[in-house]
């Protein structure tokens, strides 16, 4: 069973936070379910965010969405997007990611069109107009979304 996860701030945050962690325990960490995640940014302070991660070491990066959604509050306010990025790049350098590094992985085009080309095609294919949005089995499931309600429909897929 496959499942794909859409997320911007803030209910994200609070899915990330609450709900995740328990399909990983339940469900991915048993092999019962894989979950994959596509950046949809709505904001360039989200983009910003989403090209952070996607530079950072595939070993490191879930921790670092967490550090992200940990502390949402706290980078995502602030007048200029030059504030928000000085912000996530102290939360990247704590997963050894340099300042040099990180200003290189904002100015990739090349990074920057494939989450936003990522963020149509999980549109397109899927109806997205609200996050989190996860899909199970091709079917979408979106809004403030809770592990029970969502152990309920993986459990049958599942029998």
């Amino acid at each position: 069973m496959t499942g794909v996860q859409t997320c911007a701030l803030p209910i994200c945050a609070n899915f990330h936070k609450n709900t995740y962690p328990k399909l990983v325990k339940e469900y991915a960490s048993k092999d019962l379910i894989k979950i994959s995640f596509i950046d949809f940014p709505l904001d360039i302070a989200a983009l910003n965010a989403s090209k952070i991660v996607r530079c950072s070491a595939k070993e490191s990066s879930i921790l670092l969405i967490d550090e992200i959604y940990k502390n949402q509050n706290a980078w995502s306010a602030g007048d200029k997007i030059q504030e928000i990025n000085k912000k996530l790049f102290l939360i990247a350098n704590k997963f050894n990611l340099s300042d040099e590094k990180l200003s290189n992985c904002l100015k990739d085009q090349k990074l920057e069109e494939k989450i936003l080309n990522d963020r149509i095609d999980g549109q397109k294919k899927y109806s997205i107009n609200s996050t989190p949005t996860i899909i199970i089995n091709e079917k979408k499931f979106e809004g403030n979304l809770t592990f029970e309600n969502l152990s309920k429909e993986i459990s049958k897929k599942l029998k």
